[in-house]
């Protein structure tokens, strides 16, 4: 009796080992998964290339209004050294008219 579970395994075995063709639909199924996955991959590279070029554009955008914040504040200083030069020159010539009004009242 104890032949028999063995035996019973052993067909079982035959049975799950054996050779059996595969579905007429197997190939169309298999390719179809492919496609789904290239397709989902393809939509994540989108994705990603779309988050890369936002990220770049958004460095390129900063860089350039940095630099045209950076080049208002040097146009402020310049702006104010050439406001100081022309108090500076003007006070020099009041003196100058002074000196020389006084020059012509003696």
């Amino acid at each position: 009796m104890e032949l028999e579970p063995m035996d019973d395994f052993e067909h079982e075995l035959q049975a799950a080992f054996a050779r059996r063709p595969a579905p007429m639909d197997l190939k169309r199924k298999v390719m179809q998964r492919v496609c789904e996955r290239a397709g989902q991959s393809h939509h994540r590279m989108v994705w990603f290339e779309r988050l890369a070029a936002s990220l770049v554009l958004a460095g390129v955008v900063g860089a350039v209004v940095w630099r045209n914040a950076q080049e208002r504040r040097r146009g402020e200083e310049a702006k104010q050294q050439v406001f100081t030069a022309l108090r500076i020159a003007n006070h020099a010539l009041e003196q100058m008219n002074v000196q020389l009004q006084e020059r012509d009242l003696k």
